[in-house]
């Protein structure tokens, strides 16, 4: 027969809406609501700051649009004999292709490929001893990874020239794509140096005779803008490592004739080209060679007529009248960048800048989260083998059982679709419970459902909208039993659950234990992947958690309590959104010892929509959060608040924040390798991890005698699934750090979840 039903205090008035007593969470709550979705685009923002940073610096490294190709024997027919016979230097006055030769005696030692921070310095070092000048070909992404070293070429009165930002063949590139790459190199060299330059070498060239069809138009085009494209009349072949002696020996002109020689000054090992250019400059010398730039030695073949016609005509490259030059005759290829192009080109050196730091610390952010995860996988495997063996083994025992009536409190708010279902699995029990109902001003009619149902043992306290931890605290003061087993009203129990739930209280030690929810409906995909991470999740993480006793939380949808241990740590608190969790650190703090019992199962309805998920994780996640931040001190406590403080605070910190915070890292590296690097090998580390992961799992789905067909559906949660939960816990640490509260939201109920036989 059902008791009579107990008011805790006077009617009041309906609530408008479904607004909520005052409390902090409900008087924050619009100011809440209101912020909520820029800190989800702000969530997004970051994910995409760190994509845009990590394509930056694949852009950088020719990783991302990287062209490897070289084109060899195409035809010239079209490039004009004059040219192919012609000097290195090639110009276009008045639109006419014209060469220009090195004066004989004299050498214009060009250097390609850098800058490079080994290898850079030294030939500045060996350029400055010996009071050469030299002209550098730098690689846009080079320039905007090593702006000082570019810095103190240009200051030593070095004069540079473009050579690309990504060292693509250009015959082989649209033209969008020539100018692109020659404009980001120009802004490359604004930033660094402040200014830009009308030298062009294209990569993998040599002399003018290696001109072909394909490659002519681009030069042709280069010099309508006012290029001067710079080739050689003679390699020194240094990047092929022949030896000192032989690199001295290609690189000298025959008969006393001028050239234009190439080194390398980056690209790969360049230690015998260090050692050489000092014997290769002393040789030059005594053979009475002098050294110059590509601008000397074309100021020294013209006339001062053409000079003066030159420096009337000269276009700034892609059009415009060309600003002060930075440099004396030297450097006359230099022109000091202003406006945009200036502010344009520090703002990529500093986003360069940005990447440069930020990936590489990415990349060891990478490593500790993947050791973590590793870490955590093999941890959860050896404590929950080692738990389920103590637990289950024939002699194990909690003490005397324990037989005596216990209270059972259901606070509900809103729960027509599942109220029924839960309170007719309590009647069923094997173990003696009272069953208290608090109904929190539910404007549904569940109070009238419970009522109705006439169920024996039952209940009903009504009070005003209040809030789940209030409700909880009113069941409390409402149970005649030492102790109080709470659920959600959601969840339905098996006959047996609360006689196993509350055997670990024989030991006196103990005052809350932790029981095995299971996700009801399971059917769809989203139940699916719940199913699998409440099974390999949850429970093995409270198994490892039980043996290290550093218990977290107590599911809300079963879990059950000392009477004494909850009034002796204040109740259920509303200054979290995790209201169990809150509680939990409290027991531990109080010295009560929290447990796992594997064997009393709840059946629970998780949310049926990813909006209601989100909304669910969120609300956990940031309520977690907000609970670890209030027992904080426990960090610098002593007895079994510190030993929690420091034993299970950081692992909650390190396994349920930090990790899962990092954790995309491995999927966005994961992805970026996969597209722009190495496929094979980037697929095969995610099956390595995915493999490890499925190994858990279906340890974890023997231990709790589940189907493991579920498990098919792991690696698409993998891909969909685990993604969003990322989001979400991003989205709560976005809150947290942006000082924002939540309210609680109220999951819509389908009441499927009704007996643990369809669930299989």
């Amino acid at each position: 027969m059902t008791t009579p039903t107990t008011p805790t205090a006077p009617p009041s008035p309906p609530a408008r809406g479904r607004r909520r007593a005052p409390s902090r969470i409900g008087r924050a709550a619009s100011r809440a609501a209101a912020l909520q979705r820029p800190r989800v685009l702000l969530a997004l923002l970051l994910l995409l700051a760190l994509t845009c940073v990590m394509l930056l610096d694949g852009y950088l490294r020719a990783e991302v649009g990287g062209d490897e190709r070289v084109r060899t024997g195409a035809s010239a027919s079209d490039v004009p004999d004059d040219v192919l016979d012609g000097g290195p230097i090639l110009t276009f006055p008045g639109g006419q292709a014209t060469t220009v030769s090195v004066p004989d005696k004299t050498i214009v030692l060009t250097f390609d490929d850098g800058p490079d921070p080994t290898w850079t310095p030294q030939v500045l070092d060996i350029l400055d001893e010996y009071d050469v000048p030299g002209t550098f070909f730098l690689v846009g992404s080079m320039i905007a990874r090593h702006p000082g070293i570019v810095r103190d070429l240009v200051e030593q009165g070095n004069e540079v020239g473009v050579h690309t930002f990504t060292h693509v063949d250009l015959s082989y590139q649209s033209e969008a794509r020539v100018t692109r790459e020659i404009e980001q190199t120009q802004l490359a060299l604004a930033g660094a140096a402040g200014i830009t330059t009308t030298l062009f070498r294209a990569p993998y060239s040599s002399e003018t005779n290696a001109i072909d069809d394909y490659s002519w138009p681009v030069y042709q085009n280069l010099g309508e803008d006012g290029y001067t494209s710079v080739f050689i009349d003679t390699d020194s072949d240094d990047w092929k490592r022949p030896g000192v002696s032989k690199i001295v020996e290609w690189a000298t002109p025959e008969d006393d004739e001028g050239a234009s020689v190439l080194f390398h000054d980056a690209g790969g090992e360049r230690s015998q080209t260090i050692a050489a250019l000092p014997k290769y400059i002393e040789k030059m010398k005594a053979k009475g060679y002098t050294f110059t730039t590509v601008s000397g030695a074309m100021a020294d073949q013209q006339s001062p007529q053409q000079q003066q016609q030159q420096e009337q005509e000269s276009q700034q490259p892609g059009g415009g009248r060309q600003p002060e030059q930075s440099g004396g005759g030297l450097q006359a290829a230099h022109h000091k960048a202003t406006g945009a192009t200036l502010y344009e080109g520090k703002a990529l050196v500093a986003a360069v800048a940005v990447a440069e730091w930020t990936v590489p610390a990415l990349s060891v952010g990478l490593v500790i989260v993947g050791v973590a995860v590793m870490g955590r996988f093999a941890m959860m495997l050896v404590l929950a083998r080692r738990h389920h063996r103590q637990r289950n083994r024939r002699r194990f025992s909690w003490g005397p059982p324990v037989t005596g009536p216990v209270s059972v409190v259901v606070p509900a708010y809103n729960e027509k679709e599942c109220i029924e279902a839960t309170l007719r699995s309590l009647a069923r029990s094997t173990h003696p419970v009272e069953i208290i109902v608090v109904d929190d001003g539910s404007t549904d009619g569940t109070a009238e459902i419970a009522e109705s149902l006439g169920l024996p043992g039952v209940r009903v306290v009504r009070q005003a909208n209040a809030g789940k931890p209030a409700a909880l605290n009113n069941g409390v003061r409402h149970a005649r039993y030492d102790i109080v087993v709470m659920m959600d009203g959601d969840t339905v129990f098996e006959p047996d659950t609360v006689r196993h739930l509350v055997q670990p209280f024989a030991d006196p030690a103990v005052g809350a234990v932790a029981g095995n929810a299971k996700v009801g409906n399971r059917r769809t995909l989203i139940g699916a992947w719940q199913h699998i991470e409440y099974v390999m999740g949850f429970n093995l993480d409270r198994r490892m958690y039980d043996l290290l006793r550093c218990m977290p939380t107590i599911p809300g949808a079963i879990g059950a309590f000392r009477r004494e241990a909850v009034l002796q740590a204040g109740g259920m608190s509303d200054d979290t959104l995790a209201e169990d969790t809150d509680i939990t650190i409290a027991l531990h703090r109080a010295g009560w010892r929290v447990v796992y019992e594997e064997h009393a199962r709840a059946w629970t309805e998780a949310p049926g929509s990813l909006g209601q998920l989100w909304s669910q994780r969120y609300r956990w996640s940031y309520g977690t959060m907000q609970a670890l931040w209030k027992h904080r001190r426990s960090l610098t406590d002593k007895g079994p608040s510190g030993r929690f403080g420091r034993v299970g605070m950081p692992l909650v910190v390190l396994f349920q924040v930090v990790t899962p915070v990092f954790a995309p890292l491995i999927d966005v590296f994961t992805v970026y390798s996969m597209v722009f690097v190495d496929f094979r090998a980037a697929l095969l580390a995610w099956l390595a991890v995915l493999g490890v992961q499925l190994v858990c799992a279906a340890y974890a789905f023997r231990l709790d005698r589940e189907k493991y067909r579920y498990l098919l559906m792991m690696p698409l949660q993998q891909l969909a699934y685990r993604q969003m939960m990322y989001l979400v816990l991003i989205h709560s640490c976005v809150t947290a750090l942006t000082g924002g509260r939540l309210r609680w939201q109220k999951l819509k109920r389908t009441g499927e979840v009704g007996t643990p036989a369809g669930n299989g």
